[in-house]
């Protein structure tokens, strides 16, 4: 019989979320293995580890990048901590997912949860098998599947992805991947919800109009002022909007006397032909998730109530 030790017991727990005394008969069980013993815990108490989990905050994990042939798929999966991110098994299961999504190409997330991940259980068993191995709650928050020219990129380890598509009869051009790579940084860089003026909605731009008129209104210099002249202010303040706003009006980032959109015209012509960016996608790991902040004082509070 194998030395089930303290610390297996913790460890077991920590992963599955599920009380010490089962864990420790799981490895008694399972002759010390814990993989073993974590399937045992999956057939006996599945439902209970992980109400456990879904009681936390995936708020890290990673972006990742799968090109094959003229169709490129970009995923986010976030787990509890960077540590896990930057697991081996971890990372080769996100690429399986990606190769997965290209295959298989789903419509959505639930779409995706259903596809077969193997021969012997599909995406949602897999990822119930990764946290149980794990020990962290894990999420597949989103993915895009983009087909035609593209360029990707992706920052650090993981922590931003972007794909930029384009129209384009110069793609086979030798320095075309270089052109596109820089527009792809780009949007990695300086992240803007539009890609140009035309795609910004009217009562998004009504609404800064709005702003900015309230606060011409409010400087004393300007406040008296013909409310024709007020609005040729407008006008004018609200390009600055669009340099802030739109990928082709923003200032290039490798030249500043230049906007995105001049840069993408000046390269097509060296290059002897059409260049038009058509679409992007951004994903920065874990945008938008509230982590969860430990207030120690209040947990203590709690604990020491009425003794």
């Amino acid at each position: 019989m194998a030395n089930i030790t303290a610390k297996d017991v913790a460890e077991l727990r920590k992963r599955t979320g599920i009380g010490m005394m089962e864990c420790k008969k799981a490895l008694v069980d399972a002759n010390g293995d814990m993989d073993a013993a974590i399937k045992i815990l999956r057939e006996k108490g599945e439902l209970k580890a992980e109400s456990k989990m879904a009681t936390r905050i995936a708020a890290d994990g990673i972006v990742s990048i799968l090109k094959d042939g003229d169709v490129t798929a970009m995923i986010e999966v976030n787990s509890e901590t960077d540590f896990v991110a930057k697991n081996e098994t971890f990372k080769e299961f996100v690429n399986e997912l990606l190769k997965l999504i290209i295959d298989q190409k789903p419509a959505d997330i639930d779409a995706l949860m259903a596809c077969k991940y193997d021969a012997e259980m599909d995406v949602e068993a897999k990822m119930k098998e990764m946290i149980f191995k794990i020990g962290e709650k894990l999420t597949i928050r989103r993915f895009v599947i983009v087909n035609g020219v593209t360029s990707t990129y992706i920052h650090g380890t993981g922590s931003i992805g972007v794909i930029a598509k384009f129209e384009t009869n110069v793609a086979d051009h030798p320095d075309f991947a270089a052109f596109a790579k820089n527009i792809a940084l780009q949007i990695g860089a300086y992240p803007t919800p539009y890609l140009s003026r035309e795609q910004v909605p009217a009562s998004v731009l009504e609404e800064e109009k709005n702003i900015l008129l309230a606060q011409i209104a409010n400087d004393p210099a300007n406040a008296k002022k013909p409310e024709q002249i007020k609005l040729k202010m407008v006008e004018g303040r609200i390009s600055k909007f669009y340099d802030n706003n739109c990928l082709v009006d923003m200032t290039y980032v490798k030249d500043e006397d230049m906007k995105v959109g001049q840069y993408v015209k000046a390269a097509a012509k060296e290059m002897g032909g059409e260049i038009a960016i058509v679409d992007f996608y951004r994903f920065e790991k874990g945008e938008g998730i509230q982590k969860r902040e430990e207030n120690f004082a209040d947990e203590i509070a709690k604990m020491t109530a009425g003794k």
